[in-house]
């Protein structure tokens, strides 16, 4: 039987401007069914128009981040419609991923387990990341003759560089979360049972922080990794612009001036 329901948004108790997306099919490592990335797909754009989140931890129930699609219904879907088969890719993992950079506010994911495939693209695509220890990444797609989908040829090459990317594109082994850390993707190991209260925690901070400015932030950062310089500078005195005139710019000055801790409230 399914999980129900595919996925989980709750908010946290401590600071509710923290919102918790969880996927929830547990029992097959929240393998990528179309019920679960379609319900993935709505969770993502009702948290976008949210206007009272200030950040998101995404994680996975039980003991799997993700372990990418599943490949019984994909293997059903190549014996009955071999020639849709592969729609998902435009219909839910495209905009999986563009929706969750998007998001106008900080996005951590809680890797709690195995994160594979399309998984890995949808860690990615969050802002941080915090791992189990001795968790394993991989990206296996070429284990099953593919290429990377869900972002993962620019998220891959953009966190730990073009040559190692190709590598672990291509050969697809195994790598652990002390690799990653090691490799700057994941800001953080912490004992399996610590990665939710660890990657909360963090959400909390930035939920705390100037909301507009994060946003700012992760665009130009991902415009930097594909445009030139004159692009990326006329980007960034725009973005400044904006932020000029924010309620939190001109109090986090004063804040300074009077010597005193600023106070946020993204706006």
């Amino acid at each position: 039987m399914p999980d129900d329901p595919a996925v989980l948004v709750t908010r946290d108790d401590a600071d509710p401007a923290v919102a918790l997306l969880t996927l929830n099919r547990p029992a097959r490592y929240n393998a990528l069914t179309v019920e679960l990335k379609s319900a993935l797909l709505a969770a993502v754009e009702e948290l976008a128009k949210a206007d009272d989140v200030r950040a998101l931890v995404l994680t996975g129930a039980g003991k799997a981040f993700c372990v990418g699609q599943d490949l019984v219904e994909h293997a059903e879907a190549l014996r009955t419609e071999p020639s849709t088969a592969f729609d998902t890719v435009t219909e839910h993992y495209n905009p999986i991923v563009a929706g969750l950079t998007a998001l106008p506010f900080p996005v951590v994911a809680a890797v709690n387990g195995p994160c594979v495939g399309a998984g890995l693209g949808f860690a990615l695509a969050c802002d941080l990341r915090i791992a189990a220890a001795g968790l394993k990444f991989a990206t296996a797609f070429t284990g099953i003759g593919l290429t990377a989908d869900s972002g993962l040829s620019a998220s891959l090459a953009h966190a730990v560089g073009v040559s190692r990317a190709t590598e672990l594109l291509l050969l697809g082994e195994p790598f652990t979360a002390e690799d990653a850390q090691a490799w700057g993707l994941v800001r953080a190991v912490v004992p399996a049972d610590e990665v939710l209260s660890t990657a909360t925690d963090l959400a909390r901070r930035l939920a705390a922080g100037p909301t507009k400015a994060y946003a700012e932030v992760k665009q130009a950062v991902r415009l930097g990794a594909v445009a030139t310089l004159p692009e990326v500078l006329a980007a960034e005195g725009a973005a400044q612009a904006r932020l000029a005139v924010t309620a939190d710019h001109a109090g986090a000055v004063e804040a300074f001036l009077a010597k005193r801790r600023p106070t946020f409230e993204g706006r």
